[in-house]
């Protein structure tokens, strides 16, 4: 197959990228990237010169660049992992999202209905479903839960996967949506809760957490993500959502514990600030559809996937203090300007 990957530089999509190139050879990757603040072409460094993968710089909300590379390629499937994600952000800047996580992916499902690529993909999120309440462990996210979006990042993402599952409906485009819970792993960009508290904590700084940290996740490892992901690709039901969730379910205090304890550092480091407006109470997945249907398993569960995240950051500190100084956005003037 030949898969387009949309935002393949950031924090999700570059995963996919550096695992599913060397998973499968035989396919080949065209990683699309608009290289924003959270695009970081560093992370891609280890298969640039992959034969099997190709990155091109560019907008999804582009439709004469984005017809012409789709005439151009010729692309069996599309991934669409291009999105603006940051909850914080989305509040100070709504039109941004909008723009990018509605618009943007109506370019792409127009482009896969002209060129007639076999399989578009949407990388949603649990976020489209609300929250659930503290004193409910028993309620999960379904894929029939109706859709409650808090914030307008959410509302974004929400808008996108009826616009998706409307051109399935309306115009039969095979198309699949997945819903995952929060991510956490090597590359992501550190102003997420997690790489912000091991940066943080690794140089003695206070760590701020949001009113009381009550607030929870389930958290999946960026791996099984996207193992989820190329399973429904490949073999998911045209038509269909399908939740991913990692089973660890974790109160955000709990989780800058479980980092300040793997660093060896003082939970005096804390400092609770202001909470977020509209800040969800609790976000949790029953992935039971996806695991039933397609035999799919997490592999790494919270302790694992915590060892296996603090410890890449204390290995890869060029990489997020590049970010944190600002000099990865030169990387792409560094490798592409003799190849335009």
């Amino acid at each position: 197959m030949k898969i387009l990957v949309t935002g393949g530089a950031g924090f999700i999509g570059g995963n996919f990228c550096l695992t599913m190139v060397n998973e499968h050879p035989e396919d080949e990757y065209v990683c699309l990237d608009l290289l924003t603040y959270a695009g970081n072409l560093e992370t891609l460094a280890s298969i640039q010169d992959k034969k099997n993968f190709r990155f091109i710089r560019g907008d999804i909300r582009d439709r004469e660049f984005i017809y012409r590379l789709f005439e151009e390629e010729q692309f069996d499937a599309v991934i669409n992992f291009a999105a603006e994600t940051h909850v914080d952000r989305s509040i100070e800047e709504p039109d941004v999202f909008v723009s990018t996580n509605v618009m943007g992916v109506q370019v792409l499902l127009d482009a896969c209905r002209k060129y007639q690529t076999k399989r578009f993909h949407q990388v949603s999120t649990d976020e489209v479903y609300g929250d659930l309440p503290l004193d409910r462990p028993d309620l999960l996210f379904r894929e029939d839960t109706p859709l409650h979006a808090s914030s307008p990042y959410s509302a974004s993402k929400a808008s996108a996967d009826l616009l998706v599952l409307a051109y399935y409906r309306t115009f039969g485009l095979p198309v699949t949506i997945s819903r995952c819970s929060n991510n956490y792993g090597p590359y992501q960009f550190p102003e997420k809760l997690i790489p912000l508290m091991i940066a943080r904590a690794t140089a003695d700084e206070s760590l701020p957490v949001y009113g009381e940290g009550l607030n929870v996740r389930d958290w999946l490892h960026v791996y099984d993500h996207n193992t989820a992901i190329d399973l429904i690709v490949r073999n998911g039901r045209e038509g269909e959502v399908y939740n991913i969730g990692g089973h660890n379910e974790k109160a955000n205090i709990d989780v800058v514990k479980t980092i300040l304890r793997q660093l060896g550092k003082p939970e005096s480091l804390i400092h609770f600030v202001k909470d977020r407006p509209g800040h969800d109470l609790r976000y949790a997945m029953d992935p039971t559809k996806l695991e039933t249907e397609l035999g799919w398993k997490p592999v790494y569960n919270f302790d694992t996937g915590m060892k296996q995240t603090i410890d890449w950051y204390l290995e890869n500190r060029e990489w997020w203090e590049h970010i944190i100084s600002g000099d990865y956005k030169n990387y792409y003037a560094r490798m592409y300007k003799d190849r335009q």
